[in-house]
């Protein structure tokens, strides 16, 4: 664990920093293409861009260890979309220094730049290293800098007083670390007196916190680590994410490799996953086409975010302490039971849809995978096992349901009438039991949809694509019927429209009656006439 602060509970207030008025007032839209916009502004042209949080759609174990630091927007097949630019400087200098003042210890500040097309991205370390080793540079002003971005760190700090230098402490090691392991005195010394806390105790406490975040970094390069070891770096990097934005995407992948040796987060995982069969074929054959890659659907891709943070909120209650709330996340999505033979409506699906036949041959490569993995870490293979089990018993559920809705089976014609619509809500029933709601097997279906609709069409699924498309299309015609006749009413709709009525405010005394209308001339008359000029035959009591 990081050592507990040590310094007086005093601290002077903040200096606010002087505001440079600039175009990075207004950060605008991303260019749609970003590369080449990028490298037309020039050799020297560095972009800063905000990057929204956002996980790339991949599966735990295709997920590469963050680079610490570093966004990571700038790896192959990463979303653009999440980036706002903030200005474009010139040179390392004016860049860094932009850097140093704009970084707010919330969102995370990229800097980007070009070459032949392709987009690196740069930590503010590398580039103050650069600058470090300039003969030709102003060694003093780059130190004052410096020591003013990690003043701030310390003083924006939500952890607040006692914990406010080792949020600052490491902030460093995760962007300064291609500089300095812990910061040189020339920044430390400076930072400490302008906060009036320059003690033995305090300048310890950020060398030594420094250091161990440092160590922690480097272990995430390990070819393999433990489930206790991970289980440790999660536990200290965990409490400093809320401070150190860069270490949040530390914590996450942390709970994934945690996630992956635990065979009841594996199994949960199998449950709550889409089927991305089709993306991650794509991506693997020639999702590279004409420059471009695949970009999973916006369904599943929020499908697939529930299911990852399902998954790292009950790795997270399972170790540390809180048995009783990972329990509730197991019960609230059981396993599902392992089929004996394959159903008719699972058999008809299968051999109608190319990404289906795919799914059922990669999970069949990945047992055999798993199977010849003899020298394996026994709770990674038992996980990876109990995953595949699931897995299976899920796609079964998924495959199974779908059948139904492409190919209905006709009711029989010696069956009860009363039974018809027993039978129709088994249908129902399987679509439920797959994908949870009848609206999330729209979304799953309406995203695979717009998948096998996106262009350039993969070469490897062009001769495909039309009849996925249309059995796709089929199921979800089906649902839409099912969910129309399901709901004869709304709800919400129908809470929602009692609760504007009892909030409209009534009309007042002093407003009186409402000014009648021709409607209400026309009935008055008819009354006056009598009942034969009205055309209301008032009966004996009238």
């Amino acid at each position: 664990m990081l050592p507990p602060s040590r310094r007086p509970m005093g601290r002077a207030a903040p200096t606010a920093e002087p505001k440079v008025a600039s175009m990075s007032e207004q950060p605008s839209p991303v260019p749609d293409d970003f590369r080449a916009w990028l490298t037309e502004r020039g050799q020297d042209a560095y972009a800063l861009v905000w990057v929204a949080e956002g996980s790339e759609p991949a599966g735990f174990e295709d997920t590469e260890a963050p680079r610490v630091g570093e966004s990571g927007i700038a790896r192959a097949g990463a979303d653009l979309t999440r980036i706002v630019l903030q200005e474009v400087t010139r040179g390392r200098a004016e860049t860094l220094r932009r850097w140093l003042q704009l970084d707010d210890g919330v969102r995370h500040l990229a800097i980007l730049t070009t070459e032949s097309g392709v987009l690196r991205e740069h930590t503010p370390g590398e580039l103050a290293a650069g600058l470090m080793q300039d003969l030709a540079g102003d060694e003093a002003r780059l130190s004052e800098q410096l020591a003013g971005w990690f003043y701030r760190r310390n003083a924006e700090a939500r952890q607040g007083l006692e914990l406010g230098w080792i949020a600052a402490a490491a902030a460093w090691a995760c962007h300064m670390r291609a500089l300095a392991g812990c910061p040189q005195p020339c920044v430390l010394t400076p930072s400490l007196q302008r906060a009036g806390e320059l003690d033995d105790p305090t300048v310890d406490l950020v060398v030594t916190t420094a250091l161990k975040v440092v160590e922690l970094i480097d272990r995430l390069e390990l070819a393999y680590r433990t489930r206790a070891e991970l289980i440790e770096d999660w536990h200290a990097v965990e409490p400093l994410a809320a401070d150190v934005p860069a270490l949040a995407p530390v914590a996450g992948w942390l709970l994934d490799q945690i996630a992956l040796r635990d065979a009841h987060a594996q199994q949960l995982r199998a449950v709550l996953e889409p089927d991305l069969t089709d993306y991650l074929r794509d991506r693997r054959a020639d999702g590279a086409l004409l420059g471009t890659a695949p970009v999973l659907d916006e369904a599943r891709t929020a499908h697939l975010a529930q299911a990852r943070e399902s998954v790292r909120a009950y790795t997270a209650a399972a170790h540390s302490g809180r048995g009783p709330d990972a329990r509730q996340l197991l019960n609230a999505f059981p396993v599902p039971a392992r089929a004996l033979s394959t159903s008719g409506a699972a058999a008809a699906w299968r051999q109608a849809s190319a990404t289906a036949q795919d799914a059922v041959e990669d999970l069949a490569a990945q047992r055999a995978a798993t199977a010849a993995e003899g020298n394996a870490d026994p709770e990674l293979l038992h996980a990876a096992t109990s995953y595949l089990a699931a897995r299976e018993a899920q796609l079964h559920l998924m495959h199974d349901a779908l059948g139904r809705l492409a190919f209905p089976a006709p009711v029989p014609r010696d069956l009860p009438e009363a039974l018809a619509p027993v039978a129709a809500a088994q249908t129902h029933s399987r679509v439920i039991e797959a994908f949870g709601t009848l609206e999330r097997a729209a979304q799953t279906l309406e995203g695979q949809i717009h998948h096998q609709l996106t262009q350039p069409v993969p070469a490897h699924r062009r001769a495909t694509t039309g009849t996925e498309s249309d059995l796709l299309n089929r199921a979800l015609g089906t649902l839409e019927h099912a969910r129309a006749a399901d709901s004869p009413f709304d709800e919400e709709d129908i809470r929602a429209r009692l609760q504007e009525v009892m909030t409209r405010p009534a009309a007042t005394a002093t407003t009186g009656p409402p000014a009648p209308t021709g409607h209400d001339a026309a009935h008055t008359q008819a009354l006056v006439a009598g009942p034969a000029a009205s055309g209301l035959d008032r009966g004996p009591g009238f």
